[in-house]
């Protein structure tokens, strides 16, 4: 069964436009956001079934208790964690289906990203593979851990919600690095830690909705 999808109604670069003229009427400020949201293909990150919503502004599932955040938080995480400047060492804990990272990787010098569900893995990385993005690498790993042989990073985004940040993470954020997350359990709120050498400042912004951070690997 092909899972090509390109030029057919919902899916053509028409559609991704719309959505791109619609995520500035939201209020996303940040151009090099807005030209990775109108490159990067959303509807081969959902399944075939779901193409024709690829681009509506909703989250949608992609199995194992998952889903793929709606374009606009995807937009606007990236936006804050980019605050305008040049992305260098990303790390991205929960690939999720690989459209984040996909969006990341084309305003980052690399990007590094841990997902504990071994299927996500293996499908966003086919996903991945088919878009030629060379500076991606995927890890199948507990993310709460971090990915310690990579640190420091510049930037840390966490695509799932947690009510505190592991210290692990804290120490692998590079002094003038910032952390974008879903912060909460009930009710969550968007949040972003910036780290200098004094300790650390958060500010809390819009209510959010997200699955929440699990310790641990699956295989299956």
């Amino acid at each position: 069964m092909s899972t090509h999808h390109s030029g057919i109604g919902m899916t053509s670069q028409r559609t991704r436009t719309r959505m791109v003229e619609r995520l500035r009427d939201m209020g996303i400020a940040d151009e090099a956001v807005l030209a990775a949201m109108n490159f990067i293909p959303r509807h081969i990150f959902v399944e075939e079934v779901l193409a024709s919503r690829a681009y509506d502004d909703v989250s949608l599932p992609i199995n194992f208790g998952q889903t793929i955040s709606s374009p606009f938080i995807v937009a606007r995480m990236t936006e804050l964690l980019r605050a305008g400047s040049d992305l260098g060492k990303v790390l991205e804990i929960g690939s999720g289906c690989g459209y984040q990272t996909a969006i990341l990787a084309r305003l980052a010098r690399e990007v590094y990203s841990v997902e504990r569900i071994g299927p996500l893995v293996t499908r966003a990385r086919a996903r991945l593979r088919g878009l030629r993005l060379p500076n991606i690498y995927l890890k199948h790993a507990d993310g709460l851990l971090g990915l310690s042989e990579a640190a420091p990073f510049d930037a840390i985004m966490l695509t799932a919600a947690t009510t505190h940040i592991p210290s692990s993470l804290l120490e692998q954020l590079a002094i003038g690095g910032r952390l974008v997350f879903p912060k909460g359990s009930q009710e969550q709120h968007l949040c972003m830690l910036e780290k200098s050498s004094q300790g650390y400042t958060e500010t809390t912004l819009g209510e959010v909705r997200f699955v929440p951070m699990v310790p641990g690997v699956q295989k299956g």
